[in-house]
């Protein structure tokens, strides 16, 4: 595949710059997150909530309505399109300039997302868990957020092995990769998938080697934000794993990341602008 190296992307007609990293801000319309603080179960919350985010920085809000954390609770089609909507029709109202992203495996919930007002799809499962995403992606014209991930949210924790690590994922990444640009689809974001369908040795080993998916040609999503690999690492809890999360940010801005997905926009604006600085001194 030929190297694209694509530093600006297409959302809803604007033409967003990523030579300067991003944050995007995560909204969970969900009871059952993983780390509590995330989850807002009012629209008066939700708004508050994406208020302070883009006050705070953030470039973009990724809009969830199903947890994919292991063991969490099923979530019909019906119900997910529901949550979700329930945030991106406010949110388009009071705050017209920001950038949404839905969170979503699913090609009907992405589709009625993005006919409400969504700008981009962001699919955990990159498109193995719904045949029709990538062809519902083209149609739809948008930018798609690739991530890597093995299995189901249930089973992803049993295929961990690998014979390479890194070599075996940007292998399946790519085949998605060369599957979605034949169906005409150019604006992608690539996301390694850390805590999905790896173990915690694996998701540093990942996180060391971030800059080796620079080869697939397009920015690299980072989603370390106060995951199992930090709060088991340093024996906390997941409210207690901002510092670790900070840590992990800037290495992974030193490793090429052009996007921080976070729960905390605030601390994640403050590594990108302090990481720039360093940029800047030759």
């Amino acid at each position: 595949m030929a190297q694209v190296n694509k530093k600006t992307v297409n959302v809803g007609g604007r033409l967003v710059d990523l030579s300067t990293p991003l944050v995007m801000g995560i909204v969970n319309f969900t009871p059952d997150s993983f780390y509590s603080n995330s989850r807002v179960s009012s629209g008066q919350a939700m708004l508050d909530k994406v208020g302070n985010m883009i006050e705070e920085g953030a470039a973009i809000v990724d809009v969830g309505g199903y947890s994919t954390r292991p063991g969490a609770a099923e979530v019909s089609e019906q119900e997910e399109s529901d949550r979700v909507l329930a945030v991106i029709e406010p949110v388009k109202k009071y705050f017209p300039d920001i950038i949404i992203s839905v969170d979503t495996f699913r090609s009907q919930v992405a589709a009625a997302a993005i006919e409400a007002g969504g700008h981009i799809i962001n699919d955990v499962s990159g498109g193995t868990l719904d045949e029709q995403m990538f062809d519902t992606v083209a149609a739809l014209r948008v930018p798609y957020i690739l991530m890597h991930m093995r299995g189901t949210p249930e089973t992803m924790n049993q295929l961990t092995h690998y014979d390479n690590l890194v070599v075996d994922i940007i292998r399946e990444l790519k085949s998605s990769i060369d599957t979605l640009r034949q169906k005409g689809v150019t604006d992608i974001w690539v996301d390694p998938g850390f805590g999905f369908a790896k173990n915690i040795e694996q998701n540093f080993s990942l996180l060391k080697d971030l800059r080796e998916f620079e080869q697939l040609g397009y920015p690299v999503l980072a989603g370390l934000s106060r995951k199992a690999t930090i709060y088991k690492t340093l024996n906390i809890l997941p409210e207690q794993a901002l510092n670790g999360t900070t840590v992990l940010n800037t290495l992974a801005l030193e490793r090429g990341a052009s996007i921080l997905r976070v729960h905390d926009v605030k601390e994640a604006v403050e590594v990108i602008k302090l990481w720039t600085a360093t940029q800047r001194i030759y």
